[in-house]
């Protein structure tokens, strides 16, 4: 696997500036303003914005955490962002035609694009799953093939404590999906709970909001509330919480460009391997446990072709140690591989300083 050109390697950079520029614009009017607000020690931003009519109550909502330095720059001056939207179509036409990167499926596009809008990003939601593997390409500046990236749905996750505690909300989700598409329904909790985690249209696309277990398996298989996600709660999934640990920002080449949060891709490609192990043994699990470990695999010779062998030696050895049950999900997802991909995963691995036989 090897890098695209540097150009186009800056291009996607600098779209990647222009969208968090642009989305700056679009959520923070010039009327309003910015302000610290310090919980438990931290402090975050908050943007006041003048109610709209005489007697209405000025509004507050929730930016992030002021130790972010991209977001510390664009307080300071986003007075002096500017939107163009034309010029970043241009670009995102270029680097998925000439350069080979991969777009989204037209209809998650759109699904990403209005819960993008509606603030699920700013709520410092992440995007999970294939659509936020397909942002990878562009991220790492690799080309990654189009068949790994075939999805019917859109995932994203969100820290439990975040939403509980953001003092913010999403409009409601089933009418932000229904926007996209007025057969969205809301689909009911495999456990009977009356809370939904999970909305489906007329199609079969399904978007699914996911949260990290919170250390107990008492929370398996119950709804989380999710004070943050308009309504939707989430379902609760052990080895999430190592997933969406300190997302990156990356672009999803759709229309005139989304600037999302995904997982890194380090702790992505660890995490498709311990979920491969633990996939329902029939035709569909074994199907998305070959697609988990397809994924894995790409993205461990992208990351040793961009030089980011350290990042994914942190990833892995940090799984590693959290306790045996990890260990045994590492081996075990190796263990499905074909017998090449397995010796060349165990002798990265051991390159990495984890020296690991497959299950």
């Amino acid at each position: 696997m090897r890098q695209i050109d540097l150009m186009y390697r800056t291009m996607t950079a600098e779209l990647g500036q222009r969208l968090l520029d642009a989305s700056f614009s679009a959520d923070f009017p010039i009327e309003g303003r910015f302000v610290p607000v310090t919980v438990k020690a931290r402090k975050y931003w908050y943007f006041d914005q003048p109610g709209e009519g005489e007697g209405h109550r000025q509004q507050r909502r929730y930016v992030g955490p002021a130790d972010d330095p991209e977001i510390n720059r664009r307080v300071e001056d986003f007075r002096a962002v500017k939107d163009d939207a034309k010029a970043r179509r241009k670009l995102v036409t270029t680097l998925v035609r000439e350069a080979g990167l991969p777009a989204p499926e037209p209809f998650s596009g759109d699904v990403v694009e209005a819960l993008a809008k509606a603030g699920i990003f700013r709520l410092r939601a992440c995007l999970v799953g294939t659509v936020a593997f397909s942002t990878y390409a562009g991220h790492l500046g690799v080309r990654l093939p189009a068949a790994s990236m075939m999805t019917g749905d859109a995932d994203f996750a969100q820290d439990y404590a975040i939403s509980s505690e953001v003092g913010d909300s999403l409009p409601p989700i089933l009418e932000i999906l229904q926007g996209v598409d007025p057969t969205f329904r809301p689909i009911p909790h495999r456990s009977g709970s009356a809370r939904s985690t999970a909305f489906k249209n007329r199609a079969g696309y399904n978007v699914e909001f996911l949260t990290g277990n919170r250390g107990s398996d008492d929370y398996l298989d119950k709804p989380a509330d999710m004070p943050a996600l308009g309504g939707a709660s989430a379902d609760p999934l052990r080895f999430l919480d190592f997933l969406i640990y300190e997302p990156v920002r990356a672009v999803l080449l759709h229309k005139s460009g989304i600037s999302v949060i995904v997982p890194s891709p380090e702790r992505y490609a660890v995490h498709k391997l311990i979920v491969a192990s633990r996939r329902v043994v029939d035709t569909i699990g074994a199907a998305k446990r070959d697609k988990d470990l397809r994924q894995a695999i790409l993205l461990f010779d992208a990351l040793d072709a961009s030089n980011r062998l350290d990042e994914l030696s942190d990833a892995l050895k940090e799984a590693w140690e959290r306790g045996e049950a990890w260990r045994y999900a590492i081996q075990a997802g190796m263990g499905y591989m074909s017998r090449g991909d397995r010796a060349a995963t165990a002798a990265l691995f051991r390159e990495l300083g984890i020296d690991c036989e497959a299950e």
